[in-house]
Parts: C-alpha cells; sequence; structure tokens
C-alpha cells in the first residue's frame, strides 16, 4: 500500500473519531500558549495545565514575567521537570518579546526560534494554533505513529515532518497534527499498544 493510501485510511479515522480536536494545553492568547508549550516538554499536558493557572495568576504577560526572579518562576513550574531551564529561558524570552516585538509574540518561525528555549516544534504550535498559519509540529507521539504506520521512516522528527507534509493536504496539517496526538494516547501508545485495539493499526494491516 502507497504511503498516500495509507494516509488516506488514517485521516478518514481521525475525522471520524476527533472531527474538532481541541487544544490540550489551557492558554488565553499567544503569549500564554508559547509559556504552556515550552512547559511541555519532557513533561504532560495534564501537569502543563495544572501548573499553568498558578504561573499565570502571577504574571501572563511579558511585561509582569520579567518583574518576576527567575526563581520564583522556577519555584512555581518545578514539578514540570527541567525547570531551572525553562524558568531561566521564559525570563529571557519575555525580555526579548518586549524589546524585540513591543511585548507580542512574533508571527513567525524565524523570529519564535530565536527566543530561548523556543526549538522548531514549539514555534509550529503556536505558528499553528495562535495563529493559524499552516504547520505539522511533530512531537513523540506523531513521530512513533508515523514510523508504525509506515508513513515515514521514523529517523528523526525533521524527516517525518518532511514526510507528513507530503502525504496530507496543507489545509488539514493543524488538525492533522492534534488529532494524532489524540489518537496515539488513547489507541497507539508507545507501551503495552495491543494492535487489535487499534483502528488504525488493525485498518493498515488488512
Amino acid at each position: 500500500m502507497r504511503k498516500k493510501e495509507k494516509g488516506e485510511i488514517v485521516q478518514k479515522i481521525l475525522n471520524e473519531l476527533y472531527p474538532a480536536p481541541a487544544i490540550p494545553l489551557s492558554h488565553t492568547d499567544p503569549y500564554t500558549l508559547l509559556i504552556a508549550v515550552l512547559l511541555s516538554a519532557q513533561c504532560t499536558d495534564a501537569r502543563v495545565n495544572t501548573i499553568t493557572p498558578n504561573l499565570f495568576k502571577k504574571a501572563n504577560t511579558p511585561e509582569k514575567m520579567i518583574k518576576l526572579k527567575v526563581a520564583e518562576i522556577e519555584a512555581i513550574i518545578r514539578s514540570c521537570g527541567l525547570a531551572p531551564r525553562k524558568a531561566r529561558a521564559i525570563w529571557e524570552l519575555s525580555h526579548l518579546l518586549i524589546d524585540r516585538h513591543e511585548g507580542k509574540v512574533p508571527a513567525s518561525f524565524e523570529a519564535l526560534e530565536e527566543l530561548p528555549g523556543v526549538g522548531h516544534k514549539t514555534a509550529s504550535v503556536v505558528m499553528s494554533q495562535a495563529f493559524h498559519q499552516a504547520a505539522f509540529p511533530v512531537d513523540t507521539h506523531i513521530h512513533r505513529c508515523a514510523k508504525r504506520w509506515g508513513l515515514s521512516t521514523g529517523k528523526n522528527v525533521e524527516k517525518t515532518e518532511k514526510d507528513l507534509k507530503s502525504i496530507f493536504p496543507k489545509k488539514d496539517w493543524n488538525r492533522l497534527h492534534l488529532q494524532i496526538i489524540y489518537f496515539a494516547r488513547e489507541y497507539c501508545q508507545a507501551r503495552g499498544h495491543v494492535v487489535k485495539d487499534c483502528p488504525i493499526c488493525c485498518s493498515l494491516l488488512q
């Protein structure tokens, strides 16, 4: 079966299961989304959503964030892992948003990726979900599923992103990114995966 054919099967199942997937990270604007995505590195969305209310109560804008000490930010986000590095990145990127972008989150990949703690995946999520620009952020769930479903060689996330973009229509990338994450968590987990209980794996093996 060709990758395009597999992609059509995958997309049909995902559209049936998750016709309108919600963004799993709680946020109110591009800045709070950026911070939430940064915090989600090596941390579950559920845990991030328990941390950000306390953080955003104290500082939900770059101007308020730079008034906090890095140690204060670190204390609030400690349970999400990599807290020292993330706290420093949040404080520094908030300064840069004020200095370079008038306190606003820039709507470009290049400008976002110049910010501390912001890699290509984080920038892609922000561009996709905050600014509604076509992007296909690849996290560990998507990387795993793309390889498992034969849609990519799975050598690295950059290759996986390129492969998925070549298979699926550009207009659907933003929705598919979320659909695959939800599906991966519910049906196609890294551990304890049972093929017969996975709608996509079952369909691709028929």
